[in-house]
């Protein structure tokens, strides 16, 4: 069905105040409206496929307004038929918005937040529900705060990482599939499906949660993505990368996200080498280039002794 305004409630525990009828409406646009402009009379420039947000500088000018005016503008409002209106704590909800609620089907609600901060976290959740979203197979795992996608083929062992790496103390966000979505160019943020979070598949043990394994602190909804570890098998005709000059990426909608490829063998360690390669990655985020430094101390050895020549 999608989100629906009862969602929100569920979610920010809201009270319904009237308009009780219209809880299974649509929201399909993330954006939120403050009206005060429509109170004026101008709506020129209402969308009203958006959740409107009522603050205290709203019903403090809806008061200055005469009762026919109230009348007349509010009902211009419910008729447009925005998904709900929201106050905020400290303001009282008129008693035209409770008529015209139950008149028109439009579900009025009260919420126990702030204005500013009811308007920025409804807008960080209704973001994130709507964004277009891609789904990746793979696994998320937050690594000493870097979320690290763990991507190869079917059966090369990325749910085996992602619980050994669990059990060293990071944290699962998703496995199998990630379904990620882009707050803006550059901040991309993946979550497990519904029915697959907490969950690892271990072949030859089967699914296991792992929370109950390992307690609450294994597991994050959801985690900002900086780094793509493909693994793969070792071919001795495959010439790999031995410096970590050549950066490579990948993009997933807008964003470039840096993509490293990690060779396996019997001999290797790959959830150490995750770990590593995921520290390497936050320290060039932070503007430490390991490999650069150490090219650029060969070079400047060879620049002294030619000069001493």
């Amino acid at each position: 069905m999608g989100l629906i305004v009862n969602d929100l409630i569920a979610e920010f525990k809201l009270e319904i105040v009237s308009g009780e009828s219209g809880l299974n409406t649509n929201i399909k646009n993330p954006q939120l409206t403050r009206p005060g402009i429509e109170l004026a009379g101008l709506f020129d420039f209402f969308e009203d496929d958006r959740v409107q947000i009522f603050g205290s500088k709203e019903v403090t000018f809806f008061g200055w307004l005469s009762q026919e005016d109230q009348e007349i503008r509010v009902e211009m409002l419910f008729e447009r038929q925005p998904p709900a209106f929201i106050f905020s704590k400290h303001v009282e909800v008129p008693d035209v918005f409770i008529r015209m609620g139950n008149k028109y089907n439009v579900p009025v609600l009260k919420s126990y937040l702030k204005t500013s901060e009811l308007f920025s976290k409804l807008y960080q959740y209704l973001y994130g529900k709507l964004a277009p979203r891609k789904s990746i197979h793979g696994t998320l795992v937050d690594i000493n705060g870097v979320g690290v996608i763990i991507k190869g083929k079917s059966g090369v062992g990325k749910s085996e990482v992602a619980l050994e790496l669990v059990r060293r103390g990071h944290q699962l966000v998703a496995d199998d599939r990630v379904d990620v979505y882009q707050k803006e160019v550059g901040n991309l943020v993946g979550e497990a499906p519904k029915l697959l979070r907490e969950h690892l598949e271990i072949r030859g043990i089967g699914i296991v949660n792992v929370v109950k394994l390992f307690g609450a602190s294994a597991y994050k909804e959801n985690k900002n993505i900086m780094l793509i570890v493909e693994l793969m098998q070792w071919e001795d005709d495959v010439e790999y990368d031995r410096l970590g000059l050549d950066a490579q990426t990948e993009t997933i909608f807008d964003t470039e996200v840096v993509s490293v490829k990690i060779p396996i063998t019997a001999a290797r360690s790959v959830p150490s080498l995750v770990e590593v390669a995921a520290m390497n990655a936050r320290l060039k985020f932070l503007g430490t280039n390991m490999a650069k430094d150490f090219t650029d101390a060969i070079s400047n050895e060879i620049k002294n002794k030619n000069t001493k020549k």
